[in-house]
């Protein structure tokens, strides 16, 4: 009797623990690498004389889709030269071959848009191949090559020449969207795979203000001295351990100079928090481009000392105020920075914390959406008004089953625009799933600022509501397009617009 009881125990064991562990979310790993890549573009003769080469940087995360093949996007821009604020967006895809233990081969190709700084980029457009020859280390890799560089819709830069790149591993763990909003005590997660240490992530939308301290006029000729330029934007953080992190910053002017104005960061810092983990203290450098809208950054390298407080006002929801300074290394183009924005935190894909707090996990869902837009009749401040396309990228995180957070930033490439540009934040909402759970419509809006390709914008602020549908074509893509509305707050430029693009999701876990 005792050994007919044991061994229904067990088998009644056995189907609970099997029934919690396809309960759980699978957790899949997405091997990638981030990249950062520089190489020197000869100018062609136009308004500069003797015009100095272009050094043009690049910002990458590319996902490997299997052993060789890898796709993603970057941005680029200006940090020496006479060009800065001259930046493009664009999509990657190449393929990394090993030749040996240590040594590889990787070639592919960069295509976006974009421009800028009285550069001669036409609408924008241009391709970016390379090939090149790399060493594997045990944390990075780096590689050099040759690489080709033609703004080919109008344009006249172009050219070969030498590139220089740093990789680094990026792998990251997900869930498949479909779980998307669903709760698992902590309990049985740390029965799972997720019990691992959680790691921090932050993303912040910010209003951000320049206090014009140097005394050297726009390229406009205007004087820009005691002037306050405002800037909105967003800023991505991933924490390193406890108090390191590193961060990501991109911003653009919506008033107080003529629109075009928009800078990049990549930098570190260092976390203190205080009061239970409700008042935290932040110091942060960045290094990055910025320029445009007649701002003067010579070659556009700039340097970005920072300072911030933020105060919790709910779990995962903090205000941030910040002061530091915005500069030139040799400050022709310096000014005192002040601004305030709203960071949301997230502890992800792990449930081994000392945090007692939390007691559940909730699977968010993230998309990430690269697309190309069309702007009707986009108005201009002195040329024909013309269709005017663009490359784009929208990151939407979940806040619940329908509604959504976004950030976006587009360049143009076609449509005789280079310089234009956008950076974009808001809120949407999406319907349940359609049609054997194939489609999904969705409407946004869209606020931010955008500028430059003279594009009559104003002083840059920009509202974009939209309406469109989602189609799944697998776990992880979908199809997606949508039309809707542009319009410049103070400019001219108000049109109709459509889209069309594809959408990688997936959900992440947070602990809550």
């Amino acid at each position: 009797m005792k050994k007919y009881f044991f061994l229904f125990t067990l088998l009644i064991s056995n189907q609970y623990l099997f029934s919690q562990s396809e309960n759980i979310p699978e957790k899949s790993t997405q091997k990638g690498f981030a990249k950062i890549d520089f190489l020197s573009i000869e100018m062609p003769l136009t308004n500069i004389p003797n015009e100095q080469n272009m050094g043009y940087t690049g910002i990458h995360y590319n996902l490997m889709l299997n052993d060789f093949f890898y796709t993603g996007v970057g941005i680029y821009g200006s940090v020496s030269g006479d060009r800065g604020g001259f930046f493009t967006l664009g999509v990657n895809a190449g393929i990394k071959k090993n030749i040996s233990e240590k040594l590889y081969l990787d070639t592919g190709f960069h295509f976006g848009g974009g421009g800028g700084a009285g550069a001669p980029d036409g609408g924008g457009a241009f391709i970016l191949p390379h090939l090149n020859l790399g060493y594997n280390f045990e944390r990075f890799s780096l590689n050099t090559g040759w690489s080709y560089v033609n703004f080919f819709d109008g344009g006249t830069i172009k050219g070969h020449q030498l590139n220089f790149s740093l990789e680094i591993p990026l792998d990251f763990e997900y869930a498949n969207y479909k779980y998307l909003e669903k709760e698992i005590s902590i309990t049985d997660l740390k029965n799972s795979t997720w019990n691992q240490k959680p790691k921090r992530n932050s993303l912040m939308v910010h209003f951000n203000n320049l206090k014009v301290l140097s005394e050297d006029k726009a390229t406009t000729g205007e004087i820009l001295e005691g002037k306050t330029i405002k800037l909105a934007g967003f800023e991505f953080t991933s924490y390193i351990n406890k108090n390191w992190f590193t961060f990501l910053k991109l911003d653009g002017a919506y008033d107080g100079i003529r629109a075009g104005y928009m800078d990049v960061f990549l930098g570190g810092g260092y976390h203190v928090s205080m009061n239970k983990n409700s008042t935290n203290i932040l110091a942060k450098f960045g290094i990055g481009a910025g320029g445009g809208g007649g701002v003067d950054t010579k070659g556009g390298f700039l340097l970005y000392p920072d300072l911030s407080i933020e105060q919790q006002i709910f779990k995962d929801i903090y205000v941030s105020v910040n002061k530091g300074f915005l500069l030139t290394p040799n400050k022709h183009f310096y000014t005192s920075t002040f601004g305030l924005g709203i960071k949301y935190y997230l502890e992800r894909n792990g449930v081994k914390t000392e945090n007692s707090s939390f007691n559940k996990g909730k699977f968010k869902g993230l998309d990430v959406i690269i697309k190309q837009d069309m702007y009707f009749n986009a108005k201009r401040m002195e040329n024909p008004t013309e269709d005017m396309h663009q490359i784009s990228v929208q990151v939407n995180l979940d806040l619940n089953k329908n509604f959504f957070v976004s950030v976006q930033t587009s360049f143009a490439n076609f449509g005789n625009a280079g310089a234009y540009a956008e950076g974009l934040v808001g809120l949407g909402l999406k319907t349940n799933s359609f049609f054997n759970n194939s489609t999904t419509f969705f409407t946004q809006f869209l606020g931010g600022a955008a500028g430059g390709g003279n594009i009559s914008t104003g002083q840059g602020l920009l509202l974009k509501p939209s309406l469109g549908l989602d189609y799944q074509l697998s776990n992880t893509l979908s199809l997606r397009t949508s039309g809707g509305y542009v319009k410049a707050k103070g400019g001219e430029l108000s049109s109709p617009f459509i889209n069309l693009g594809i959408k990688y999701n997936i959900s992440l876990l947070k602990l809550k």
